[in-house]
Order: structure tokens, then C-alpha cells, then sequence
């Protein structure tokens, strides 16, 4: 919990300053005065006036720097603008030329717009240098050589173990096996042709399978069997000390372990009893021993970088350029922008209500893996970065699509909304960002409860 919530916390850190940063150029190549720019909030949020201190500042020129106590997002405060700080005290006066509201239609546009475009950016550059460094390897749906594991809700859809995935809706190729999940959910697949014991076989994917997904919070209801090979070990684990990443485990007592997905049912049976374990390392068959705990689970996961299974699995791998990789970047973020908006268009269908699985800083901690893996902090930061940008973009008030979607209307119909309208605007936006805050957290500490 303390690796996922430091992640969570440098991740967020990351996007807010560049976020922020992004409004705060735009609004100095206009000339418009900014008095805070703050990591944090240095209130309570969302009581401006409550608890007001930092734990850092300095002012340098017009501007005051700092982190705020309070650790959830942070902001810029632009003169002669109504943020989050709900400063209203500029409406006395007439406008300065170094306000914000002194300063003309497109030149406002390019502000509001200024941290989403440094979000999309974000995202970009990190793709392209996960790219660079990396390389992209994935594996094909067909080249899975053990078949498939399934949990209920693969199995509901007509899915069984087993099963080899060789295409959809008459012929056409999955991206990769790791894609298959989201194709199926996002992108209406019907029919999903297999190999069932080595004779083809077609499921036709139920009507309202999308709904029950959606209802069971399935992340992944398929996943690709493989030997039972040790990836990263846990803090608790039991075995960390007895067997090292890339070993293969065999068998437990006289049970034979043929996938990684089989060793946790056989586990289950001998539950704080001593167990003996048969594992290969290299070349070399070696045995050892150790308790099974109460949690049934000797503490390690599979490996979870494509490039370490090349040699049992038929990869694929694509190395990149620098320049290249900036090419790639950009498909990368793109099919992310892409499919996080498909996943918005799911959240508003009255159908499916996956509204009832919206959740919040809890919801997004449990994404980052238990165990520190730069590889993993980098690609969650670039997707969530895309992420912030398209909530930013949505047409709420008090959000930045709600000031774009404001200056829109003035640009094409020329009629000035005035300040006492916007601060009007922004009170009624202030109460639907509070209420959709507190209903996503506590969405969140509900399922807690529930241990869900």
C-alpha cells in the first residue's frame, strides 16, 4: 500500500506541475499576470478560506511558488480570473490590463486550453521514450501456444481453458493477445473465432456481455497460460529467499504445475501445511520446501515484461530510433485518447451504468503495481496524463472545457458573458466538481467496506 500510494503521489505530482505549467505559459505569452502557482492545495479544498498555509513558498517577481499542505491536485492562480481559490475580490474593480479578463477571446482559448495540450504532450513523450528504451513486444492472439485461462465472466461469454484465439468477426487479426480484452469491450466485437481442441469453433459473444463485465469490475477476464515462471516477488512472499525470477516451477508436493494460473487452486488444498517444491532453473532441475501461509499464496506474480517470456512464448518484438520513436509515440497516445474516450461513451450509456464503477484516488492507487517498476510508473503516468486531459476538456464549469465551452459561445455569437454571470457559472460548477469528487471516493471507501 505505502509503494502504491508514493507512486500515486509522484505520478499526480508530475501531472499537475505540467498541467499547471501548460496555463501558466500561455497566460505569461500574453502578458497576464499570475500570483500563485501551487503543487497542492494550500487550503482546505474545497474551503478557500479554510486552514490557508504551505509548506513551501517563495515569490520570485509577480508570481508566489509553493506546495500546499493539502496533497490533492494543485493550481494557477491568474489574476483577474475565478479558480479554485474562488477569489472574487478583482470583480470590484475595472479590469487591469494584465488580467485575465482584459485580454481577448482566442488569447483566453489558448490559456484555458494551455494545460490540456501540456497533458496530451505528456503523454506523447513519455510513449516515445517508453518506445525508445524499450522497444514495443507484444504477443499475437494466435501465437498464445497454451491457450487461454478464463475466469466466470470469460466462461459466460462462451470462452473456455484452453481455447486459442485466432480472430474476430470473420477473419480480422486482434492487435495482440493483451488487446484482446478491450476490443471486445470497446469496439463491438460479435463473433471470435478459436481453436477448441485443435478443431475451429466460433463464440458469438452475448448481446449484453459488456454489462456484465462492467457490473463484475473484471479488469481482465482472459489472460494467456504459460509455464508457472517467477516474476517479481512480494514483501511477504515465502519464497523470495528459496527461488529467483525466471525460475519454473514444476510441481508442488506430487501435483504437476503446467500453467502459472494452476498454482494457486493447488495451493489452496495445503494451506499451512509444508509443501515440497521441484522448480527449474536454467538447465538445472532443483527442489525445496516451504510453509504455505493462510493467504494461500506463496508471494509472486508472473512476469509481466513481454521480452522475458521470448524464449516460451512466440513474441514479437519492434525496436525504434529516436526518431521513429516519436512516430510511435504519437499512435500509442493516440489509441489511448481513443480508447479512453470509447470507455466515457460506456460510462453515460443508461444500459450498461458503469457510472456505478467510477472511482477515485483509491481506484486509481490500486492501478500501480504493489512492487516498485519504473517501466509500469511511466506507462500509467502517460495514460492518466491523457486521461486528465479529456476530463478537463468536459463541458462541466470550473473545469477547463467549461471556461472553453464559455468562450466558445462568445467567439460565435459575440455576446459577452458577463463577470457576475461567470461568477454565477462557476458557484453551480464549484458544487457538481464537489459532488463528483465525493461520490468518487466514496465509491471508493464503499468497496472498501464491502471488501470489493
Amino acid at each position: 500500500m505505502l509503494i502504491k500510494t508514493v507512486q500515486l503521489l509522484l505520478s499526480l505530482s508530475i501531472l499537475v506541475i505540467i498541467h499547471e505549467l501548460g496555463h501558466f505559459l500561455a497566460a505569461r505569452a500574453f502578458k497576464t499576470r499570475v500570483e500563485k502557482f501551487y503543487l497542492f492545495f494550500d487550503f482546505l479544498f474545497p474551503i478557500p478560506t479554510l486552514l490557508n498555509f504551505a509548506l513551501f513558498k517563495k515569490k520570485i517577481g509577480d508570481t508566489e511558488y509553493g506546495i500546499g499542505w493539502f496533497p490533492m491536485g494543485g493550481y494557477v492562480k491568474i489574476a483577474g480570473m475565478i479558480d479554485e481559490s474562488m477569489d472574487e475580490t478583482f470583480l470590484a474593480s475595472e479590469p487591469k490590463p494584465d488580467e485575465y479578463r482584459s485580454k481577448k477571446n482566442y488569447q483566453k482559448l489558448i490559456i484555458m486550453l494551455g494545460g490540456i495540450i501540456m497533458n496530451l504532450i505528456l503523454g506523447w513523450l513519455i510513449y516515445s521514450q517508453l518506445s525508445f528504451w524499450q522497444g514495443e513486444a507484444y504477443l499475437p492472439a494466435e501465437n498464445a501456444k497454451y491457450g487461454i485461462s478464463c475466469d466466470s465472466v470469460a466462461m459466460y461469454a462462451g470462452f473456455r481453458d484452453g481455447d486459442v484465439i485466432l480472430s474476430h468477426d470473420g477473419g480480422t487479426k486482434f492487435a495482440s493477445f493483451q488487446s484482446v480484452p478491450k476490443e471486445i469491450l470497446l469496439d463491438g466485437v460479435k463473433k471470435v473465432e478459436i481453436l477448441r481442441n485443435g478443431e475451429p469453433f466460433t463464440i458469438s459473444i452475448p448481446d449484453d456481455f459488456v454489462k456484465v463485465v462492467v457490473a463484475s469490475r473484471a479488469k481482465n477476464f482472459i489472460d494467456f497460460r504459460i509455464p508457472c515462471m517467477v516474476g517479481e516477488f512480494s514483501e511477504e512472499s515465502v519464497i523470495k529467499d528459496k527461488l529467483k525470477k525466471g525460475d519454473i516451477i514444476l510441481s508442488i508436493n506430487d501435483s504437476t504445475v503446467h500453467y502459472f494460473q494452476e498454482a494457486k487452486g493447488i495451493l489452496a488444498n495445503f494451506i499451512g501445511t509444508d509443501v515440497s517444491i521441484k522448480f527449474l532453473r536454467g538447465k538445472d532441475t532443483l527442489a525445496t520446501s516451504v510453509k504455505v501461509p493462510a493467504t494461500g499464496l506463496l508471494g509472486f506474480r508472473s512476469p509481466s515484461d513481454m521480452h522475458e517470456l521470448k524464449g516460451y512464448m512466440d513474441i514479437v518484438e519492434t525496436k525504434y530510433g529516436f526518431f521513429a520513436s516519436f512516430a510511435q509515440g504519437g499512435k500509442l497516445a493516440y489509441n489511448r485518447l481513443k480508447d479512453y474516450l470509447k470507455q466515457l461513451k460506456l460510462m453515460f450509456n443508461p444500459d450498461i451504468k458503469a457510472y456505478k464503477q467510477i472511482g477515485g484516488m483509491g481506484t486509481i492507487g490500486s492501478l500501480f503495481p504493489a512492487t516498485w517498476d519504473w517501466v509500469a510508473f511511466w506507462q500509467l503516468t502517460a495514460f492518466i496524463s491523457i486521461m486528465l486531459a479529456v476530463a478537463n476538456l468536459l463541458p462541466i464549469p470550473m473545469l477547463d472545457g467549461g471556461y472553453v465551452l464559455l468562450l466558445l459561445f462568445e467567439m460565435i455569437t459575440g455576446m459577452k458573458v458577463s463577470d457576475r454571470a461567470l461568477e454565477y457559472i462557476n458557484r453551480v460548477g464549484f458544487v457538481i466538481v464537489i459532488v463528483l469528487i465525493v461520490y468518487a471516493n466514496g465509491m471508493d471507501i464503499y468497496r472498501a467496506l464491502l471488501g470489493k
